[in-house]
């Protein structure tokens, strides 16, 4: 069964935080500047299951650091997005903004 090539709302949030962070970012950060800039609650379990999925699509790839004292001898999992990855966020941007397009329903008006 083949996974689907496109971005779903949680994942392209993921994308978008891993892309403001830069390369070498992981869960705990991901998952604050979805909140801080969304104003959505996000575990940081969620995140690392969608970057995981995120890594079977082939949009993210991940390393491993080095082992640190304060995590008791453990690495932390580092993410940075592909080439294939920042073409999706652009189609699926692309395909978005063609979707809002011409929708009166969703055009702000100033008071």
């Amino acid at each position: 069964m083949s996974r689907r090539g496109y971005l779903g709302e949680f994942e392209l949030m993921v994308m978008l935080a891993l892309i403001r962070l830069g390369d070498d970012a992981y869960g705990v950060p991901i998952s604050r500047e979805i909140e801080a800039s969304s104003g959505r609650e996000v575990s940081v379990g969620s995140v690392y299951a969608t970057l995981e999925r995120l890594e079977e699509k082939d949009f993210v790839s991940s390393r491993l650091g080095d082992p640190t004292p304060e995590r008791g001898g453990r690495a932390k999992r580092y993410f940075q997005v592909t080439p294939k990855g920042l073409r999706e966020v652009r189609k699926t941007r692309q395909a978005l903004v063609s979707l809002w397009k011409d929708l009166p329903e969703l055009v702000e008006r100033r008071p």
